[in-house]
C-alpha cells in the first residue's frame, strides 16, 4: 500500500522524513528561507489569514475562544509573530527544527516570545498534544511532509486537543489534479480531493474554505480550510 495515495514515487517511510529533516537544515532561518524566497508574499499570506480567521473570533456570532492557539510547522515564528499572538492570549510553536525554535526566540522579540506556552520541538507524526487545551490549531505549508497515515493520525490528534467550539485552520498548497511530489524537500503537493478525502478520514468536516487571491501565478494554488469534528468536542 502506498505511504501516500496516488503517490509511488515515497516508497520509504523512513527516508521521507530523513530527507526531509535535511533539507530545512539546510534552509536559512528568515522568513525568506521559510517561504521558499517568496518573502514579497508573506503580507498579503498574513492578511488574508487574518481576514479568514477574524469573524470566529471577532463580532456578535464568535464562538471561538481566544486563549491558547499552537502554530504547526511554525519555522522561526513567522506566522506567530505578525498573526497569531495578535490574536490569542498564549501561542505555542511546534517545529521539529531545533535551529528554528532557537532563531524564533529572537525573531519574536522579547515581549512577544514571553507570551509563547511552549517551544514544542517535534514532528508532527510524533508529538503528543494536551487535550482540550487549543481554542485554534493553525496548519500551513507543511502537511507535505506527512504521510496520509500520519496527516490524518494528526488531525485525529488536534481534535482531542481543541476546546469546546475550536477550529483547526489547515493552508496549503493544492495540485491540479494529481498529487505532485518535490524530490528537493522530500514534500508532495496533494489535489483537492486527496487532500478532504484525509479531511474524512479523521472526521473533520469543512466548516469554511476560500481560495487564496493575489498570489503569483507560477506557484501552487492555496486553499484554506477551517476544519471542525463531525463530532462536537465535549
Amino acid at each position: 500500500m502506498s505511504l501516500i495515495s496516488g503517490c509511488e514515487d515515497v516508497s520509504s517511510e523512513k527516508s521521507f522524513y530523513e530527507n526531509a529533516d535535511k533539507y530545512w537544515k539546510g534552509v536559512t532561518p528568515t522568513v525568506n528561507g521559510m517561504l521558499g524566497g517568496y518573502s514579497h508574499i508573506n503580507s498579503v499570506d498574513i492578511q488574508e489569514s487574518k481576514k479568514f480567521l477574524s469573524p470566529y473570533l471577532l463580532g456578535p456570532n464568535a464562538k471561538v475562544g481566544r486563549t491558547r492557539a499552537l502554530d504547526c510547522g511554525a519555522g522561526i515564528g513567522r506566522i506567530s509573530k505578525q498573526f497569531l499572538l495578535h490574536s490569542f492570549d498564549t501561542v505555542d510553536l511546534l517545529e521539529q527544527n531545533k535551529a528554528f525554535l532557537e532563531e524564533a526566540k529572537t525573531f519574536l522579540g522579547v515581549q512577544s516570545a514571553k507570551r509563547v506556552g511552549e517551544f514544542i520541538c517535534s514532528g508532527m507524526q510524533d508529538v503528543i498534544l494536551k487535550d482540550d487545551h487549543y481554542d485554534v490549531i493553525w496548519i500551513q505549508w507543511v502537511t507535505g511532509h506527512l504521510t496520509d497515515e500520519h496527516f490524518a493520525n494528526f488531525l485525529k490528534k488536534c481534535q482531542r486537543s481543541l476546546k469546546r467550539n475550536g477550529l483547526i485552520i489547515i493552508k496549503e498548497n493544492i495540485s491540479s489534479e494529481s498529487v505532485e511530489w518535490d524530490e528537493t524537500d522530500s514534500s508532495v503537493t496533494r489535489s483537492y480531493d486527496d487532500i478532504t478525502a484525509i479531511f474524512k478520514k479523521a472526521d473533520l468536516r469543512i466548516v469554511q474554505e476560500k481560495h487564496q487571491t493575489n498570489f503569483p501565478v507560477e506557484i501552487y494554488r492555496v486553499f484554506i480550510f477551517a476544519l471542525c469534528p463531525n463530532q462536537p468536542v465535549k
